[in-house]
C-alpha cells in the first residue's frame, strides 16, 4: 500500500504507481513528459511510466529528453568475458532505462514516442525511430521548444538533505533546462501540470541556483529500494593524437581568463595539458617544441592568475583543474565589484581602498536601504549584526546615523566586514556527468568548496542575453573548447550529423558557444577536430573540400585545432582559410585538398604548401610525444580498470581492427599461427577472458593473434 508523508504542502510518496495515478488525475491520459539529459533521469519512475503505457494502450506517453544513458553491451563472447567483471565493478546494480531496448529493436508500442535532442555519439545511427523523432534545438531553446510541444509532466532525480524536520532539495546535476521548464510551466499552464521529483541519497547536493523549494514539486518520491547506483561514465583512454591536439589548444588559453571544455578523451587531454602548463612548465614547453609549435604569440606561461569556468557541462577534468589550483578565479554577481576586480581598482581583499571604491561606485550608498544592505552583507562588506529598523541603522545593537558619509557610521560599518570578498564562484555549469570518483569528490567537498560552484540554467552559461554587462565582465578572455567531426575548406564545421541527415549526436550547446564567442569581447571559439578518421585502407581526412551538412556555418568560423596545429580562421579570406586548414591537415591528404581548391579557383595556381607543414603524420606525433608517457598517460585522471584489463582491451581492439584490412589480416594470422609465446606468462591473460582452451577454430585464431600482440608489446617473453 502506498504511503505519503508531507514536506510543507508537498506529499512524499513511496509508490511509483501512485505517482503515475496522480499525474493522470491531474493532466489526463495524454502524458507529455520532460526528463533531463544524462544523470538526472529518475530511472525507476520513467520505467514505471513506460510499463504502464505498454500495458495500457489508452494511455499516451511522449517522452522528451536527451542522452539516455545505457550500460555498454559487448559484441562477442570474448569481449563479454573481459567486460563482465568490469561492468559489474563500474555499474553494479544500476537499473537501465527500459525503453532503450525496445527503441533499438523497433518495438515501441504505438502509444509511446521518444524524442531526444541529443544522443550519445553514434549510438542511434541505425535506429529508425530515434532518427525520425530527433529534435534539433539549441540547448538554450530546449525548454521553450518542449513546453511549446505541450509538456505537462516534469520528472527529475533530485538531491536532498534533512535538518530536523526540514527537507531541502537540489536539482543537483541537472538545473540546465529544469529551472527554465519549471518557470515556463508555472507561467503558462495555470497549474495544469505535474512535477515529480525522485529523491536519491547519493546525488551531490548543489546549492545556489540548483537549490529549489519543495513546493515547486507536485509530489516527491522516496523509497529505499530505488536507491540504485548512479550511472558513472568511466574515464576514456587518451591517445597521443588527442594529447597533441590538446597541447596546441592549451596555448590559446589566457591566464586570468575563462574556460569551457567538453567530455571525453579530448576534454581530459586539454585539462591534463593545462595541468602540465601550470605545474610542469619546462617539460610542457619541451613537448611543444617537439611538436614544432611556434610559441612566439602563444600562451605558455604558468596560470598564476587562475581561470574561471563557464560551461554547459561540468566535467571531471574541470574538477581536476580546481584541485590543481588552476580553476580558482572567482567572479561575482555584482557588476561594480566585477569591473573593479577586472580593472585592478580593487582586489578580493576588503580593505580601506575597497570601501572607498564602494562609495565611489554606489555599491555603498550614502543612505542604506534593505536591498543595498543585503548586497553589502552578501559580499562581506557588512556583517550580520548590521540591520535597519525603519530608517534607523543599528550595528551590533548600537544606533548609528543612516549616513555612510558620517565617519562614525562608515567606520562602524567597515569594522563589521569580512577580510575577503564572499560569495564568489569559480565555476558556473549547467549539468554534470562523470566517473564515480567525480561524484564522490563533490559529495565530500566542504561547504566552502561547494559554494564556489554554481550549477544553474544553460540560459546563463550558454549565452549573454540575461545580463550582457555582467557576463561580459565575468567571462574575460574566454576560450570555449569543443569538438567537431569534420571541417570543410570553407571553415564550416559538421559536429552533429552526417550529410544524409543521420544524427550522430546533436547540436547541444555548441552553436550557443560559437555565437557567444563572436559576441563576447576577447573570446574565441576553439573547435578541435581529429585530422583523420578510420585506419589502414579506410583512413580518411576530416578536413574535406565540402560537406552536405553544417552545424557551424562558415560565417562563424573561428579557430580550428587538429593534432597538427592551430588554424585561426576568424576574419580571413576564403583563400587564407584554405591555406590555414591545409597547414593542419594530415599530409597524406594535403595534395588532393589543395588540387581541389585550385580547381575551383579558391587558391592561386602557383601556391605551394610550405615544407614545414608537410610532416603532418601520425609517426611525427608518436616520435614527438611517445617518450613522455609519464606526463601523457593513457588515463590522466585514473581508471577503474586493472593493468591486465587495459592490456587485453588494447590488444582486442587491434585484433578487431584487422577485419577492415583483409590483406594485413591474412599476413598477421599466418605469423600468429607459427609463433610461440611463453605459455606461463600468457596464462593469466587467457584465463581472464576464458580463452585458455579455445572451443572453435575462430577462438583459436583469436587466441594466437592475442598472444602475438601481447608479445610484441613486451608483455610476454618469447620462448
Amino acid at each position: 500500500m502506498a504511503t505519503a508523508t508531507h514536506v510543507s504542502q508537498t506529499p512524499v510518496l513511496d509508490d511509483l504507481e501512485a505517482a503515475i495515478d496522480l499525474a493522470i488525475e491531474r493532466v489526463g491520459r495524454k502524458l507529455v513528459v520532460a526528463a533531463p539529459l544524462g544523470l538526472g533521469k529518475p530511472v525507476q519512475l520513467l520505467n514505471a511510466l513506460y510499463r504502464r503505457a505498454c500495458n495500457d494502450p489508452s494511455l499516451s506517453l511522449h517522452l522528451y529528453t536527451a542522452l539516455s544513458l545505457e550500460v555498454p553491451a559487448p559484441s562477442s563472447e570474448i569481449e563479454a568475458s573481459l567486460a563482465g567483471p568490469i561492468m559489474e565493478r563500474l555499474f553494479g546494480d544500476y537499473e537501465g532505462l527500459a525503453y532503450l531496448a525496445d527503441l533499438r529493436a523497433g518495438r515501441l508500442p504505438p502509444n509511446v514516442q521518444i524524442s531526444e535532442f541529443y544522443v550519445k555519439a553514434g549510438s542511434m545511427k541505425g535506429v529508425a525511430s530515434s532518427q525520425r523523432n530527433y529534435i534539433s534545438s539549441n540547448y538554450t531553446h530546449v525548454a521553450r521548444d518542449i513546453c511549446a510541444a505541450g509538456v505537462n509532466v516534469l520528472c527529475q532525480l533530485v538531491a536532498f538533505r534533512e535538518t530536523g524536520d526540514k527537507l531541502e532539495l537540489s536539482l543537483s546535476c541537472n538545473p540546465d533546462t529544469a529551472l527554465d521548464v519549471l518557470d515556463l510551466l508555472e507561467e503558462n499552464h495555470a497549474g495544469n501540470y505535474v512535477t515529480l521529483g525522485q529523491l536519491h541519497p547519493d546525488l551531490p547536493f548543489m546549492g545556489h541556483d540548483a537549490q529549489v523549494a519543495p513546493e515547486r514539486f507536485t509530489a516527491l518520491l522516496r523509497n529505499q529500494s530505488w536507491n540504485r547506483r548512479l550511472f558513472a561514465v568511466p574515464n576514456a583512454a587518451v591517445p597521443l593524437t588527442d594529447y597533441a591536439t590538446a597541447l596546441h589548444a592549451s596555448t590559446l588559453v589566457v591566464d586570468g581568463g575563462t574556460l569551457q571544455i567538453g567530455i571525453g578523451a579530448l576534454g581530459d587531454a586539454v585539462a591534463q595539458a593545462l595541468i602540465l602548463r601550470h605545474g610542469y612548465n619546462a617539460r610542457y614547453r619541451t613537448l611543444l617544441a617537439e611538436l614544432g609549435v611556434a610559441t612566439a604569440n602563444a600562451h605558455t606561461d604558468g596560470l598564476s592568475k587562475g581561470l574561471y569556468v563557464s560551461t554547459e557541462m561540468f566535467v571531471n577534468g574541470m574538477l581536476r583543474l580546481m584541485q590543481a589550483g588552476i580553476v580558482r578565479r572567482r567572479v561575482y554577481d555584482d557588476l561594480r565589484i566585477q569591473q573593479g576586480l577586472n580593472s585592478g581598482a580593487v582586489t578580493e581583499t576588503i580593505d580601506e581602498q575597497f570601501y572607498r571604491y564602494a562609495k565611489e561606485t554606489g555599491l555603498l550608498p550614502r543612505t542604506l536601504t534593505p536591498d543595498s544592505l543585503a548586497t553589502l552583507q552578501r559580499y562581506g562588506l557588512a556583517g550580520k549584526g548590521v540591520f535597519l529598523r525603519g530608517d534607523d541603522l543599528f550595528v551590533d545593537g548600537e544606533h548609528f546615523a543612516n549616513d555612510t558619509d558620517d565617519p562614525r557610521t562608515f567606520t562602524a560599518l567597515k569594522n563589521t566586514g569580512e577580510h575577503i570578498l564572499q560569495n564568489g564562484c569559480v565555476l558556473h555549469g549547467g549539468f554534470f556527468l562523470g566517473p564515480a570518483d567525480f561524484y564522490e569528490s563533490l559529495r565530500n567537498m566542504t561547504p566552502e568548496q561547494l559554494d564556489e560552484i554554481c550549477m544553474t540554467s544553460v540560459g546563463r552559461t550558454n549565452q549573454l542575453l540575461r545580463n550582457p554587462e555582467l557576463y561580459c565582465a565575468q567571462r574575460t578572455d574566454a576560450r570555449f573548447i569543443n569538438t567537431g567531426m569534420m571541417v570543410s575548406l570553407s571553415g564550416a564545421v559538421a559536429s552533429d550529423a552526417l550529410e544524409d541527415g543521420t544524427v550522430i549526436s546533436g547540436v547541444g550547446g555548441q552553436y550557443n558557444f560559437v555565437a557567444m564567442a563572436h559576441d563576447l569581447p576577447g573570446a574565441r571559439s576553439v573547435l578541435c577536430i581529429r585530422a583523420t578518421r578510420g585506419a589502414g585502407r579506410d583512413v580518411a581526412s576530416n578536413i574535406v573540400p565540402h560537406y552536405g551538412h553544417t552545424t557551424i556555418p562558415r560565417h562563424l568560423r573561428d579557430v580550428v585545432v587538429t593534432e597538427y596545429g592551430v588554424a585561426d580562421l576568424r576574419g580571413q579570406s576564403d583563400a587564407d582559410v584554405i591555406k590555414r586548414l591545409l597547414a593542419v591537415a594530415d599530409s597524406r591528404f594535403q595534395d588532393d585538398l589543395l588540387a581541389w581548391a585550385k580547381t575551383v579557383g579558391k587558391v592561386e595556381q602557383d601556391y605551394v604548401i610550405p615544407g614545414e607543414q608537410r610532416n603532418n603524420t601520425p609517426q611525427h606525433i608518436a616520435g614527438a610525444l611517445g617518450g613522455a608517457r609519464d606526463l601523457l598517460p593513457d588515463y590522466p585522471f585514473g581508471t577503474e580498470l586493472t593493468k591486465q584489463e587495459i592490456d587485453l582491451a588494447a590488444s582486442l581492439r587491434r585484433i578487431k581492427a584487422l577485419s577492415d584490412e583483409p590483406g594485413h589480416f591474412l599476413a598477421r594470422a599466418f605469423r600468429a599461427l607459427i609463433h610461440h609465446a611463453d605459455s606461463g606468462a600468457a596464462k593469466p591473460y587467457l584465463e581472464r577472458i576464458h580463452l585458455e582452451h579455445p572451443n572453435t577454430s575462430r577462438e583459436f585464431l583469436i587466441q594466437q593473434l592475442l598472444l602475438l600482440d601481447l608479445e610484441e608489446r613486451g608483455l610476454l617473453r618469447v620462448s
